[in-house]
Formats: structure tokens, C-alpha cells, sequence
């Protein structure tokens, strides 16, 4: 379900008709009846905008950690009943337009859940808050082309390894590089650093830090190389995000954890007239990252060296295509 774009804004503009002295919230209804209840609302004084979602005690652990960001807070509160609310509210320096688009967007997930499923409102909820906590620490802007194109490849082997008959929430919650993992997919024992390039003179890869490459709590890693050219016959980013929602659609979980990592990502609907190349694979390979790849961790560096990003040309390792099917038998993902 969609929320209409200025339902919150005139909801909490008809609460802002309170006197300087007031306390506490105010707050109206914005969900649809029989769904987890959500209310926009402001609280005083200051005015503060807000949307309120509505649990029973017993669904929101006493130790749960809320997730928050520069701009919005998420805490529990009261409206003076029985139950447990979470709040989400703008912060005085927030952008109000900012903000507006993340509660729409945040309501308008909540909206199909039914009110007694407590625990997956709760999985949406603060899932949703920390995809928006991404993407706003990127910025919240397009992205530019280095990270279209590395989003594009994340992409390619989502669908790759759909297409090997693995579980779409498997699959969806293996995808953890937006979510500022380490890798971008966590498997079975391991993990796939996907490094895409659109060069033809080598394979050029930024190696964000010295743990990214480092397999010494998990193994095996690989390194997914994925070599994409731009062509007429092509897809653009906002069609292959198309096909990949298309491949989980009869899975509602795995659809919840997909938008997420491509909200974390910095990808929002509102951008997608942005992105008008169109590429296509022209090569993939799987490289497993041993003793001889190309690579600096913390074990190879002189003492004192805390951290460190570096370039590698992919082409230059002297490690053989192992193929997704296999590297999914040493995961032990398959």
C-alpha cells in the first residue's frame, strides 16, 4: 500500500494547533483498520514531528537497541495506556523534507502488516529505520556512476544466486554490503566481495579496508569479478531492481529485505529517471581469495599501520574461475 504524499504533512499539520504551554503528544491515526496501528503525531513542546507505532508490551524486548541517526530519534514513549509505542521524530536540525519522505515511506511498509503480528512489525519497523539511517548517511542524493555501477554487479549476483535455486530470504539476508557489512554477501561459512568494472584494460578494484579481504574468521571468501560493458541492448538500474523484485515477489519477507538493501544502497523510486545507461555482463568470474591473491590485512602490514584502503587489478591474480556453483560447495551454502 502507498501513502499519499501530503497524508502526513496534513495530518501533522492539523496537530500544530497547540498552545506554547502544552505537554505530551497529540497525535491522529494513519493506518488502515486492521493493520499495526501507526500515528503521525508531534509532541510538546516544540512541536516536534513524529509517527507513533503502536505494540503490546510483551513484543518489544526491555534490552531491544533502536536504531537512530543524524536528523531523527527513535526511542519508546507513552501516550498513557498499556501498551508500547515507538516513536520516530524529526530532530531540530533534521530536514523536514527528509524526514517526510522517511516516515511516508516507513508508514506506508507498516501498512499491510496485520495488527497481531507484533514481531514482524517490529523486524519492518526497525529494519525500514536503519535502511533510511543508510541512505541518509550516503547522502541521501543519486548515486553517482562508480556506485550505479557497483550496485548494478551486487545485483547481477543476487540474481545469480536466485537462479541457483537458493531460498529468496536466504538469499536477501545474505546481502549485507549495503547494510555496511564487511562483504556484500555473508554464505553458508563464507562470504563474496562482489568488485565490478566497466574497464577493458584490466580489472581495476577499490579494496575499502584491510579486513575486507581478510579470511581469517571466515572461510572461504571469494571475490565475485564482474566485467559489464554499456549497450543499447543493455539494462538500466531501475529495470534489473525490476527484475530482481519480480524473482521475489511470492516471497513478502524476502521483497521487505530486498527494498531495504536497496534503500541502504542509496537507491530510492524517486531517482530512477537518474539512471539511463544501460550495461550488460559481459564476463563473470569467482575468484577464491587465498595466501597468493592480490591483497593487503592487517597480518601483512607493518606494525602501527591501523588502517588502510587500497587498488587491485583483479586481472593480475593468478587464481582460476572456480564458478558460482562451486564456490557455493565450499561455502556449504549449497
Amino acid at each position: 500500500m502507498s501513502l499519499p504524499n501530503d497524508e502526513l504533512t496534513l495530518a501533522w499539520a492539523s496537530l500544530a494547533k497547540a498552545s506554547d504551554s502544552a505537554q505530551g503528544w497529540r497525535s491522529i491515526v494513519i493506518s488502515p483498520v486492521g493493520a499495526v496501528p501507526v500515528h503521525a503525531g508531534r509532541r510538546y513542546p516544540g512541536g516536534a514531528e513524529a509517527i507513533l507505532v503502536r505494540f503490546p508490551a510483551e513484543v518489544v524486548a526491555p534490552g531491544l537497541q533502536l536504531p537512530g541517526g543524524a536528523g531523527f530519534l527513535v526511542e519508546r514513549t507513552s501516550l498513557g495506556d498499556a501498551v508500547t509505542w515507538i516513536a520516530l521524530t524529526r530532530r531540530e536540525d533534521g530536514n523536514v523534507d527528509m524526514f517526510a519522505a522517511m516516515a511516508t515511506d516507513v508508514a506506508a511498509a507498516l501498512a499491510p502488516c496485520p495488527a497481531a503480528d507484533g514481531p514482524r512489525a517490529v523486524a519492518l519497523l526497525l529494519g525500514r529505520v536503519r535502511a533510511w539511517q543508510e541512505f541518509m548517511r550516503k547522502g541521501g542524493q543519486p548515486l553517482g556512476p562508480e556506485a550505479e555501477t557497483g550496485l548494478f554487479g551486487e545485483l547481477e549476483i543476487l540474481l545469480a544466486l536466485l537462479d541457483q535455486g537458493l531460498d529468496p530470504v536466504q538469499v536477501c539476508e545474505a546481502w549485507r554490503g549495503p547494510l555496511d557489512g564487511l562483504r556484500d554477501f555473508e554464505l553458508g561459512t563464507g562470504g563474496i566481495e562482489v568488485k565490478t568494472t566497466l574497464a577493458t584494460d584490466g580489472f581495476p578494484a577499490r579494496v575499502a579496508s584491510l579486513d575486507q579481504l581478510d579470511d581469517t574468521q571466515r572461510q572461504p571468501l571469494f571475490l565475485a569479478a564482474v566485467r559489464l560493458r554499456q549497450t543499447g541492448g543493455g539494462r538500466s538500474l531501475p529495470e534489473i531492481i525490476g527484475v530482481a523484485r519480480e524473482c521475489v515477489s511470492g516471497d513478502a519477507q524476502a521483497q521487505r529485505l530486498l527494498d531495504e538493501c536497496l534503500l541502504a544502497s542509496g537507491y530510492r523510486e524517486e531517482h530512477a529517471a537518474h539512471y539511463i545507461r544501460t550495461l550488460a555482463v559481459t564476463q563473470v568470474r569467482f575468484l577464491h581469495v587465498d595466501a597468493g591473491f592480490p591483497r593487503l590485512t592487517s597480518q601483512m602490514v607493518p606494525q602501527g599501520v591501523l588502517r588502510a584502503s587500497y587498488a587491485i587489478d583483479v586481472d593480475k591474480a593468478q587464481t582460476p574461475d572456480a564458478g558460482l556453483r562451486e564456490a557455493l560447495t565450499q561455502l556449504k551454502a549449497i
